[in-house]
């Protein structure tokens, strides 16, 4: 069973820092790529940062510069570490996992609020 599980969100300030994990199993984790989603509340998904099995990340222009996207293979998890949040960046971020010609996998989604 592939199972996909995001943890680390909550409530903080503008300004502040939060990081974000998902750990996958069920599949051969060092051959996906992995990527992290946000839905804002009315808002369309949209894809917020990409690292593929070689490591070179990708992110969306409005958070570079802010968040990181890293892997362990070895733990079979991913992370995104998010600095100088915005409430903007309030949303449900979702990982992913996408092997190449095949279908993608999600997690069941974290919710991160930017709030003073």
């Amino acid at each position: 069973q592939v199972q996909l599980v995001e943890s680390g969100g909550d409530l903080v300030q503008p300004g502040g820092s939060l990081d974000l994990s998902c750990a996958a199993s069920g599949i051969r984790f060092s051959s996906y790529a992995m990527a992290w989603y946000r839905q804002p509340p009315g808002k369309e998904r949209e894809l917020v940062a990409l690292i593929t099995t070689g490591g070179t990340a990708n992110y969306k222009d409005s958070v570079k510069g802010r968040f990181t996207i890293s892997r362990d293979n070895a733990k079979s998890t991913v992370y995104l570490l998010m600095d100088n949040l915005r409430p903007e960046d309030t949303a449900v971020y979702y990982c992913q996992a996408t092997f190449f010609g095949d279908q993608s996998y999600w997690g069941q989604g974290t919710q991160v609020t930017v709030s003073s």
